[in-house]
């Protein structure tokens, strides 16, 4: 066998597409452009995309090997160069300005990614080498190619960068804060604790409560979404993770110390109601959502926490366990308050107890003569006096519907006076403002004896109530018999 008949097997039975290619008619138009004055030949072919067709078009393709023809689906040579057309179009006009800048730059390889399309319209990424071949140099007569098919490694990257930019997506347009953080020093410094010998870590966190917030200050935050600076008023990401003590504070220490208990318990993925703040130093409730992503168990170097913003939940539960306490027209606690206060009371040992209970004279008039909103008002009024009066532990309490009381834990006879003195003060200051519809009440006053149950006190000053508020209204008849007999 002969070194040339060598040669052309190899040629031939190589394992990757070979093309033998004469670019002198190629070398020709680069000295027609070097005459006219081009110098840079980049800018000069992507100015006119038609410039780079007519370097290809002066391309002869001589030889291709049987992997040439299988890779681009051709029957033969004459079959592939009649129809190089469809080959190289598109993007690849694009990458073939590299090589032919390399090629005007006198250099004798050149190398780059590119796409070609098989006959049959099938897109084919490729890796391009090309050389001019020795003794070609000044006349780029023969050129070797090889067009190397990684179609299944580009389509594996666009698939990544895909899947990854699908995930960036989800992350920054998701509704919910999103925070993507590293706690791989915390893990370490729970091993060290682990290490000493230490067993409770609850116990542990009681007695050495800056461990705590020495791991707080390990937390290294790596990225967070839009949702998150919505959430907590930052405008920008720098702003909101230089601000990072302004929202973790107060209650997020104790809400992180149960984070830690989780975590030294082998749970990486929980959840607890936490208390942040945003920068405008407004409480937020959310429901914090913890685990460390697949393939970190063993640093903890990625983690993402999940916050819902549940404030606006918590706000109506409050209000709702409000309405459930409270009396909506005076504010006042309501019945069911009044009721469970005075079981706690008959349970505690703490006595002496005092009780006042208050009656709104003349409500029913009010009602009939001018209107329930006439009433209303006397109602809400007489509310504002009661709650000025009154502050813990006392309560005052609507539980009728003109009848009040007021429960003083620990208070004495005298200290029950006082209170009184303090309403009927109020209640003066509160006429002045309101002299055509002044406020009148009775009341009944009693102090728990030794062995007494607050059934039975609150039974007497309802009856001194009730004999104040009779007295009332025998006054009230006999000065309106005076004024008729007048």
């Amino acid at each position: 066998m002969t070194a040339d008949s060598a040669d052309t097997d190899v040629f031939d039975l190589a394992p990757i597409a070979m093309w033998i290619e004469d670019f002198s008619g190629v070398k020709a138009q680069f000295d027609a452009w070097r005459s006219a004055g081009v110098e840079d030949i980049r800018t000069f072919l992507r100015e006119d995309p038609s410039r780079v067709a007519t370097c290809s078009a002066k391309i002869r393709v001589l030889r291709v090997n049987a992997k040439t023809l299988e890779l681009f689906e051709a029957e033969d040579i004459d079959h592939l160069t009649s129809n190089l057309g469809r080959v190289f179009r598109d993007e690849m006009l694009e990458s073939h300005v590299n090589e032919l800048a390399a090629l005007w730059e006198g250099k004798t390889e050149f190398s780059g990614s590119a796409v070609n399309y098989s006959l049959s319209g099938r897109r084919l990424d490729i890796q391009l080498r090309g050389a001019v071949l020795p003794g070609h140099e000044q006349t780029l007569a023969r050129l070797l190619l090889t067009t190397e098919d990684v179609s299944d490694r580009e389509q594996a990257r666009r698939n990544e960068r895909e899947n990854r930019q699908y995930a960036e997506g989800i992350f920054e347009h998701s509704p919910v804060s999103l925070w993507v953080e590293d706690f791989s020093r915390i893990k370490t410094l729970l091993q060290d604790v682990r290490d000493r010998g230490i067993v409770d870590f609850r116990v542990f966190t009681d007695v050495h409560p800056e461990f705590v917030r020495q791991c707080m200050s390990e937390i290294k935050v790596i990225n967070v979404n839009q949702a998150t600076l919505d959430l907590f008023c930052a405008p920008d990401r720098k702003t909101l993770l230089q601000s990072l003590n302004s929202i973790f504070r107060d209650e997020m220490e104790k809400h992180f110390r149960e984070q830690l208990i989780e975590l030294w318990n082998g749970n990486l993925m929980h959840q607890r109601e936490v208390i942040n703040y945003a920068l405008d130093g407004s409480e937020r409730f959310v429901l914090l959502q913890f685990s460390v992503l697949p393939g970190r168990e063993k640093d903890w170097s990625l983690i993402q926490v999940a916050l819902t913003d549940i404030t606006a939940r918590k706000k109506a539960e409050a209000y709702l366990e409000y309405l459930g306490k409270h009396d909506v027209l005076t504010k006042l606690h309501n019945r069911a308050f009044y009721v469970d206060e005075l079981n706690r009371l008959e349970r505690k040992t703490l006595r002496p107890v005092s009780a006042i209970i208050i009656d709104l004279n003349g409500l029913k008039d009010a009602n009939d003569q001018l209107g329930h909103d006439a009433g209303d008002a006397l109602l809400r009024r007489l509310g504002e006096v009661l709650n000025g009066a009154v502050s813990l532990p006392n309560h005052a309490a609507r539980i009728g519907g003109d009848e009040f009381a007021v429960l003083m834990p620990g208070a004495d006879r005298q200290a029950a006076g006082a209170m009184m003195d303090t309403i009927n003060e109020l209640l003066k200051i509160n006429n002045q403002f309101y002299s055509n519809a002044p406020l009148s009440i009775s009341f009944g006053i009693a102090t728990s004896d030794v062995g007494e149950t607050m059934e039975a006190t609150v039974r007497r000053a309802d009856l001194a109530m009730y004999e104040q508020k009779r007295a009332h209204y025998a006054d009230s008849k006999r000065g309106l018999s005076r004024v008729q007999a007048m």
